[in-house]
């Protein structure tokens, strides 16, 4: 499945069950693993699960593959492997603990850097 109707097809299933904070990073220049990275937040582990489901089902029904899931037991962190896209799906005290924007994105110094040069 081409990467742009996958990425859309990913953050529209986030949505439709109020995914929060949705993030995409592209990640192609860092990594040949995969080409991008999804986050998303839910308020509980019910809807961490529901989230990370919703995203296999469309997937699934657009004629995608799923890789693997992993996490879903507990709930608080579930990770979707689609080849292409890695989606995290997470409570919001675990994302903050991981931070994976900072560490996909760059070091905390040119995110500080980038941030006061976008400054008024």
């Amino acid at each position: 499945m081409e990467l742009r109707k996958l990425q859309k097809i990913v953050v529209v299933a986030l949505e439709d069950i109020k995914g929060k904070d949705i993030e995409v990073i592209n990640t192609s220049r860092l990594t040949s693993l995969f080409e991008r990275i999804v986050i998303a937040c839910g308020d509980s582990s019910r809807q961490v699960k529901a989230l990370a489901h919703n995203v296999q089902d469309k997937v699934q029904a657009a004629g995608g593959e799923v890789l693997s899931i992993e996490g879903e037991e507990a709930g608080e962190w579930v990770l979707v492997d689609l080849g292409d896209i890695v989606v995290h799906v997470m409570q919001p005290a675990i994302r903050s603990y991981y931070n994976l924007e900072e560490l996909w994105q760059g070091s905390p110094d040119r995110a500080k850097h980038a941030a006061v040069d976008l400054a008024p």
